[in-house]
């Protein structure tokens, strides 16, 4: 055999055990798709469900306004409480006034220089700061939006933990890149049964947990009763209660 011919031979060998060795592993890859393909029945179903009760619950709140109680724990010490009379506004935001006043802290002045008045003004101006955009990240979560839960699905972000009565649906990067929300989901009720987030606020870094834990209305209508915000890295605890509900007038 000539020299030519062989080297032709090894060089057609090696490019077909190239291609079969590349075909191999695009198949390996595509195996878990047609996995995830083959068992996304049940998957879809349950966030159909999920996705047509929590937008429909959304409508009915919208009829509701109520009280929200917001309790701060900074580092161990508890502040003084707030309350808003909430309801949604037309652009479909949760409108907030407050009510009353929360207790004033008494005697700040005389016991203190102004050194240490001022070091205590900017630490509740920073914690003040940080509260605002403690509840925007909450309002991302909570009512959970039915178009973010499909784009989730649509990415491929959405999965089912096995077991158990109530549907329990896991979202990564529902709200913000990174984040997982696990979602507990009463398929016989149709009801959000509790909620749980891993998140964070400003910074990747200022890693937040929140919990929530739905009930009904009279009517049948669905609400957090409760959330709990926990920011380890900042020494703050967030408890929210909803609370008062009634409707409002047509």
């Amino acid at each position: 055999m000539k020299p030519g011919t062989t080297a032709r031979r090894l060089a057609g060998a090696a490019t077909i055990n190239h291609l079969a060795g590349t075909f191999l592993i695009v198949m390996a890859l595509a195996i878990p798709s047609f996995g995830q393909m083959g068992g996304s029945s049940e998957l879809q179903q349950k966030l159909e469900a999920l996705k047509q009760a929590a937008a429909a619950n959304k409508q009915r709140l919208q009829q509701y306004q109520w009280v929200e109680t917001t309790q701060v724990t900074y580092k161990g010490e508890p502040k003084p409480a707030k309350q808003d009379l909430c309801r949604y506004g037309p652009d479909g935001q949760i409108q907030k006034v407050p009510v009353g006043e929360p207790q004033a802290q008494q005697q700040q002045s005389g016991r203190r220089g102004r050194l240490k008045e001022h070091v205590v003004e900017k630490k509740t101006e920073e914690l003040e700061d940080y509260m605002q955009q403690v509840k925007s990240v909450i309002s991302m979560y909570i009512p959970p939006d039915a178009q973010r839960m499909q784009k989730a699905f649509q990415a491929h972000n959405v999965s089912i933990v096995p077991g158990g009565g109530a549907a329990q649906l896991v979202f990564k990067n529902y709200a913000q890149p990174g984040d997982q929300m696990t979602i507990t989901f009463d398929m016989a009720s149709k009801k959000i049964q509790s909620l749980n987030v891993n998140t964070y606020v400003g910074d990747p870094k200022g890693v937040v947990t929140l919990t929530a834990q739905f009930a009904s209305l009279p009517d049948g209508t669905n609400y957090a009763q409760q959330t709990v915000l926990n920011a380890q890295a900042k020494g703050v605890q967030v408890t929210t209660t909803n609370s008062q509900y009634s409707k409002l007038s047509q």
